[in-house]
């Protein structure tokens, strides 16, 4: 079920941005068939911490996802991926550019067959360009993106995020680019090719850096916690040892949350009442808000904050996610069988869709699970797969 239930989604790709992509049409109803090599499958089945053998993360990443073995690099393979190519909607790949021309599986070979076929390429560098055939990983996206430049303290190097964030907003964006191409699909018949870059992606989020170098000759550099230019709004540390994040950035904001803090006259100053002369006096903000919450306990500071409606939070670590109230409530953490015995922990599925939500119907498949049943329904014999068993094809 779901509102991708008719639509049906070929993945040829590994790792993270390919199959992140997939995986939230699978969420929503799409018959995903993940095509994986035979020697071993993807390399995200062994990633990070294990499961009897199979990766937590895979248990996630391939959720709702059908497992089919074939090797790509054999002629037999290839022509059983162009057969299944013949009724899909969507091909997700994220090979490096030039990989499914060489095995024969390049756009326009599989919209003759299939004229209204969606194509999804995920790489480093896009398609085109100088730069096409160098291997790009989401770290490397990133980098070139302009985020890592701008993420840390300004007397350190600059730092990652603590999550493979370059690949997801590759993947999201895939996402988006196959339902407008479908949408256009509805009136033209004709499918075309998604091209997502890993480092455009990032680039896209970079707000205004560019007109803001080319107009003034600003670079933006790291800032650490602070918000340069909006305040006030930092992380602050309470009597607890514990990290508070407040944006009290709006004009009626700060007026309020000076009012808690005790400062009417900091309330009152003309001079505060809009961000620029806030933003011209952020530091000596910050040693006053700072003060404050070092001669609280982080409940007391939350407490105070959250009676004058100013945006305020503790910066959760997994643990305060498990045991939220509000997570729990909009359903984002979901408790789902491994077996009779046990259960996991999975997060839920974004979106919310009042009418057709998306669901977790089984998490990551063992290799090769649903290759007899998807050769089978393509029209494949039992002998046929049994031949291309015997030969090392699936």
């Amino acid at each position: 079920m779901g509102p991708l239930k008719d639509i049906k989604v070929l993945e040829l790709g590994q790792l993270i941005a390919g199959p992140f992509c997939t995986r939230v049409m699978a969420e929503f109803g799409a018959q995903v068939i993940k095509v994986e090599s035979p020697k071993g499958g993807d390399p995200l089945r062994k990633w990070r911490k294990l499961y009897k053998d199979k990766s937590l993360w895979w248990l996630l990443q391939a959720r709702n996802k059908q497992s089919v073995t074939i090797n790509l690099k054999e002629r037999d393979g290839q022509e059983i991926v162009r057969c299944l190519a013949k009724d899909a909607d969507i091909i997700v790949e994220n090979f490096r550019p030039g990989a499914m021309e060489k095995w024969g599986l390049d756009y326009e070979t599989l919209a003759k067959e299939n004229p209204g076929l969606v194509m999804v390429r995920l790489s480093g560098y896009g398609q085109t360009g100088p730069y096409r055939d160098r291997p790009g990983f989401g770290a490397i996206g990133e980098a070139m993106g302009g985020l890592r430049h701008v993420t840390g303290y300004p007397d350190r190097p600059p730092v990652r995020v603590g999550i493979s964030l370059g690949d997801a907003i590759a993947s999201l964006y895939g996402v988006i680019g196959a339902l407008m191409a479908l949408r256009q699909r509805e009136a033209s018949g004709k499918g075309q090719i998604v091209d997502v870059a890993l480092y455009e992606a990032v680039f896209s989020l970079m707000e205004s850096m560019v007109p803001e170098f080319d107009y003034y000759d600003f670079v933006r550099e790291r800032t650490g916690s602070s918000l340069p230019g909006i305040a006030p709004s930092n992380s602050y540390l309470t009597k607890d040892k514990k990290y508070v994040v407040i944006g009290a950035n709006g004009d009626s904001i700060f007026k309020r949350m000076m009012l808690a803090i005790e400062r009417e006259d900091l309330a009152d100053d003309p001079n505060l009442s809009h961000n620029d002369g806030r933003a011209k006096r952020c530091d000596e903000l910050d040693a006053v808000i700072g003060a404050w919450c070092a001669s609280k306990d982080l409940k007391d500071v939350l407490s105070a904050l959250e009676k004058a409606e100013v945006p305020s939070g503790k910066i959760f670590d997994v643990t305060d996610i498990v045991s939220d109230v509000h997570y729990r409530a909009r359903q984002m953490i979901q408790e789902h069988k491994l077996s009779e015995d046990e259960t996991l922990l999975i997060p839920g599925i974004v979106p919310k869709l009042s009418d057709t939500p998306g669901e977790t119907n089984w998490l990551g498949p063992d290799l090769g699970q649903h290759t007899d049943d998807v050769l089978g329904a393509a029209g494949y014999t039992a002998e046929d797969i049994e031949d291309f068993r015997r030969r090392k094809i699936i």
